[in-house]
């Protein structure tokens, strides 16, 4: 069964349920835009997590309702006092998180679009009455633009109009000036094993220092995180500007658009750069780069992950399922700095 609630060829109202994390957050904003480019006159409300609405923040014509999982059942409870008495035409629903489908009980649309049965994990199926068509091998963003396609988008090439203020421009523009060719490196992903080593990206950090730019270290609050761009400034050689805790995302997102290239691993930031415009050398060994990889860099990638995941499944990668994980804490050490300077030389020369 593909479908068996229509969809309005013109819809009024669209609601969308994407809650987290902040690199699916970027991917579905373009998602959102491209519908809007198709259905100007529809009206979108967009529930989402607490954290990545401050970056969502003043995004163009987009109704935004947080919703805070940390608060339990009185999280769901102000959700749906807050859509209360409101229908809307199409939820597109897309997160499979049993959490986000307990969410879209409280929100009432003539049609729940959801994925395809395949990748509809958690019992997302249950909580939907229309299904995106399936993709063999999709990136994530690839699978979001699956929802528009339903609504008739044909378009579907990301275009990001991703809302700054004058401040948060400033903020950037004090910080690297006009003509400064700067790396930014954000080194911590939500999980530790995800990081690369410090003395490694001192290494690279030296490397572009003595190409001629400037090198900042950029990141969240989290303790681990400052402690990582500590251990770094210790091994560097080069001046590194620790801002790491420092930055609001959005001031964050001003500084990613004045870079000349990003150096991350799996997380947020990688994907905020691509909404920017700004090519990413992306450090992958436990996720297929594929798949979670930055959208418009995967040819500056450095991977691992295929040679840990045939070794770990017994066999090749062709023959393995598109979202399977590689499993270990020091999978990320089998990335020498050698192959990641020779994406940046590589970045550099055309830049």
């Amino acid at each position: 069964m593909h479908s068996s609630s229509p969809i309005p060829s013109s819809p009024s109202s669209i609601c969308i349920m994407r809650l987290s994390a902040i690199g699916d957050v970027c991917h579905a904003v373009a998602m959102v835009q491209a519908l809007q480019r198709r259905h100007p006159q529809a009206s979108i409300t967009w529930v989402v997590g607490k954290v990545e609405a401050t970056l969502l923040e003043g995004l163009p014509g987009v109704e935004l309702v947080v919703f805070d999982k940390r608060k339990g059942w009185e999280g769901y409870k102000a959700l749906w006092r807050t859509l209360k008495g409101r229908r809307f035409d199409v939820l597109l629903h897309m997160q499979v998180a049993l959490r986000a489908s307990i969410a879209t009980l409280g929100i009432r649309a003539r049609v729940k679009v959801g994925f395809d049965k395949a990748r509809a994990k958690e019992g997302q199926w249950l909580f939907t009455n229309h299904k995106i068509q399936p993709q063999a091998e999709p990136h994530v963003l690839d699978g979001f633009m699956n929802f528009a396609r339903e609504l008739g988008v044909t378009d579907t090439w990301p275009k990001w109009q991703m809302p700054l203020s004058d401040e948060d421009l400033s903020f950037a523009r004090e910080r690297i000036p006009q003509g400064q060719r700067t790396l930014i490196i954000c080194p911590a992903a939500s999980k530790g094993e995800r990081n690369w080593l410090p003395e490694r990206y001192a290494a690279v950090a030296d490397h572009a220092a003595r190409h001629g730019l400037t090198v900042l270290l950029c990141g969240g609050p989290a303790p681990q995180e400052k402690l990582l761009a500590q251990e770094i400034q210790h091994y560097a050689e080069a001046e590194v500007c620790n801002l790491v805790g420092q930055t609001s995302l959005k001031q964050l997102l001003a500084l990613l658009g004045r870079a000349t290239l990003v150096l991350a691993p799996d997380t947020g930031p990688a994907h905020m750069a691509v909404t920017q415009g700004t090519p990413v050398v992306g450090l992958y060994a436990h996720s297929n780069p594929g798949r979670t990889g930055p959208y418009t860099s995967q040819e500056w990638v450095v991977s691992a992950y295929q040679g840990h995941v045939e070794a770990q499944q017994g066999k090749p990668l062709s023959a393995i399922p598109w979202g399977t994980r590689a499993k270990g804490q020091e999978l990320m050490h089998a990335i020498e700095v050698d192959a990641v300077t020779a994406k940046v030389d590589a970045l550099l020369s055309q830049a």
